[in-house]
């Protein structure tokens, strides 16, 4: 017998003739009737595909509460019973108005097949049952479906889920998550809407100037229902139980119930993640956003502007999301909440980046976009508190947040090289531009939006300092990038014009007029964040002046805009320069300067700085018009007055004196 070149030889083997080309191939005889094996290696211990895979995942290892006490109230409980304890917490928050309870809720991806090859229900890590099932009054076609819950998974999982499933997620060559947000690529502060009733209307700030729409309780309920409701319909929803505030004996307890793998990864990245210990008594959540922002509110419901609505409830403690997917409203609405509780409990919420010295020393930097918030407050010398996100307790500060959402336009290594960095495996970015083959990320590319984000833990920041906490605050900073170039680069504040500054809030931006001549505008937000304050900014301001006298810190005013004539006669003062200002601010050495009174303002400024040329200390000394100095500074002066007309009548202090003090803080002609 033979094949091609091969014989059959007379042990039962089978050879090939010598030769340079082909090298001698043979087999070992069979012995009887016996079939061949393959002895190459060991064998898995699997007899389908799907038993293989199964083999793949272990099951994360088992823990225990974080605390004694905790232990022994779950000593007896099974994994099996806390999990149906969590299940049914979670049918309790997606409980509609027309069921008395929630609906059948069951742990796991309806695509993960069990070992008979069905899907539902599904287990949880494809191991136990994990299933919660209400009793429903009435038959109707939630109470006879599943809705799978995929339960604080992690980031690898949600990756798996968001390219899956969700169109327009990639990963990218730096191993960030690229997701697309839909139509809305920012905040919608015109579609948001906060409840009024009998507790917010005398406890919020309401009328001119206010950022709070407000909206009655039962068109929230409405809204409430259909978001509830488009979740319910669902084959899965996203839930993530996590923390709010890094100072234990403050901290709140967020649920954010979601549609898409990329909400829950953003928020996963956004909110501070608990430990497994923590999660097993999580509870009952103190606050619940319900994010059904794939779904429109319905436009012809009372209140309703547009598709898109953000409504929040302070008496329910509820964040209902219908009709845009951006996953910043989520951060700041969050933020508004605690804005609102933390006053209630004589702790002054802020919005500002804060970072401490290897001494200890802590500062906070105030400013709108573009003011160099994220720049100066980044210092490699310095530990990393927070970005964006604060709270000033009786003890100190910490952290709201735990992560950072940084602003990716024209992003380098070379400017940002903290923020480029963090930018790799578990980081969202949002409505960035990538190569479609290398998937390289081109950070100029705006074809999507101007507004590109990232999202990423806090820990990717490599001076961060975890647990995000510090002691009472020292500095006191307030940015303002003034294109008017009338400001000093830096100014020593007391109390009263801390407090005026403060509630004032402004910046100036370049901004093109109708002839196409470039010119700079004023903008001002109270408490550098008016979109998310919820009591009259004075109130805010009067804890931050009690909190800065009593623990002795010094307020400043650092100009990092023009100097010598505003935009496009003078130049932007050297970034070097104000890193030598904040520096000498750090250090304390600018507290010994040398100062003098400026007119208008009467801010107290330094002589001298070292390292930084006199002449731009005050600005009337670096403009060639001195004219046109005075006539400037005049008019902004002006807008600062018009701009506080809006807080002027608000009375607060003894007699209203303290109103009196700030006023009298302000530009005087």
């Amino acid at each position: 017998m033979s094949a091609g070149n091969g014989n059959a030889n007379g042990d039962g083997g089978f050879s090939f003739p010598k030769g340079p080309a082909m090298p001698k191939i043979t087999t070992g005889a069979k012995r009887g009737s016996e079939i061949c094996h393959d002895d190459s290696g060991p064998t898995v211990k699997a007899t389908t595909i799907d038993e293989l895979h199964s083999l793949q995942k272990k099951r994360s290892a088992p823990t225990t509460p974080i605390n004694q006490s905790a232990a022994a109230a779950f000593a007896a409980v099974s994994e099996e019973e806390r999990q149906k304890i969590q299940l049914q917490s979670i049918s309790a928050s997606l409980a509609s108005l027309t069921r008395e309870s929630g609906p059948k809720v069951v742990r796991g991806d309806p695509a993960e097949k069990k070992a008979d090859g069905s899907t539902t229900p599904a287990y949880a890590h494809g191991q136990h049952h994990s299933i919660f099932s209400p009793d429903l009054g009435a038959v109707s076609d939630s109470s006879l479906k599943f809705t799978h819950v995929l339960y604080n998974l992690s980031p690898a999982e949600l990756y798996e889920q968001a390219i899956k499933y969700e169109k327009g997620s990639f990963i990218t060559s730096n191993g960030a998550l690229a997701t697309l947000s839909g139509a809305k690529t920012g905040r919608a502060p015109r579609d948001k809407r906060v409840v009024r009733d009998a507790t917010t209307e005398g406890e919020l700030w309401w009328g001119k100037g206010s950022p709070n729409i407000e909206m009655d309780e039962h068109t929230f309920m409405v809204n409430r229902e259909r978001a509830v409701d488009y979740l319910n319909s669902l084959e899965k929803v996203f839930v993530n139980d996590q923390y709010l505030n890094w100072d234990p004996e403050n901290r709140i307890k967020v649920r954010i119930v979601s549609a898409r793998a990329y909400h829950s990864l953003f928020m996963h990245n956004m909110c501070i993640r608990p430990t497994p210990e923590e999660l097993e008594s999580f509870g009952t959540p103190d606050f619940t956003i319900y994010n059904a922002g794939q779904f429109p509110c319905n436009r012809y419901t009372h209140y309703m502007t547009s598709s898109t609505s953000v409504d929040l409830n302070l008496s329910r403690r509820e964040m209902v999301i219908l009709g845009t997917q951006y996953a910043g409203e989520m951060k700041k609405g969050l933020f508004s909440v605690m804005h609102y509780l933390m006053p209630k409990r004589r702790i002054l919420s802020l919005h500002s980046g804060c970072n401490m010295g290897k001494d200890g020393d802590v500062a906070l930097f105030f400013g709108l976009s573009g003011t160099g918030k994220t720049t100066l407050s980044t210092d490699h010398n310095r530990y990393l508190i927070g970005d964006d996100e604060h709270c000033w307790t009786e003890t100190g500060v910490s952290n709201i947040e735990g992560g950072c959402y940084a602003k990716c336009v024209d992003l380098s290594r070379e400017k940002e090289p903290d923020i480029w960095n963090a930018i790799k495996f578990g980081t969202v970015l949002e409505n960035v531009v990538f190569d479609e083959h290398t998937r390289e990320v081109d950070y100029s590319d705006k074809s999507v939006t101007e507004n590109t984000r990232a999202a990423y833990p806090i820990e990717f920041i490599p001076n961060a300092k975890i647990p995000c906490v510090g002691p009472h605050p020292k500095n006191v900073i307030l940015l303002a990038c003034d294109a008017f170039g009338v400001l000093p680069p830096v100014s020593k504040l007391n109390l009263a014009q801390t407090m005026y500054h403060f509630i004032s809030g402004y910046t100036a931006l370049v901004a093109g007029t109708e002839d196409g001549i470039k010119e700079p505008t004023a903008t001002f937000s109270a408490c550098f964040g008016a979109a998310f304050i919820m009591l009259h900014p004075t109130k805010y301001a009067a804890m931050l002046a009690e909190k800065m006298k009593t623990q002795g810190a010094t307020g400043w005013l650092v100009n990092t805009g023009w100097s010598g004539g505003s935009y496009g006669v003078g130049n932007r003062i050297k970034l070097a320069y104000t890193r030598k200002i904040i520096d000498a601010i750090h250090s304390g050495s600018l507290l010994k300067a040398n100062y003098k009174k400026t007119e208008i303002f009467g801010f107290e400024i330094p002589t001298e700085i070292e390292g930084i040329p006199s002449e731009i200390l005050d600005p009337v000394n670096s403009w060639s018009d001195k004219k046109a100095h005075k006539e400037t500074l005049l008019k902004l002066g002006g807008l600062f007055k018009k701009n506080f007309e809006t807080f002027a009548n608000h009375k607060i202090g003894v007699d209203g004196k303290l109103t009196e003090e700030i006023l009298a803080a302000g530009p005087i002609f």
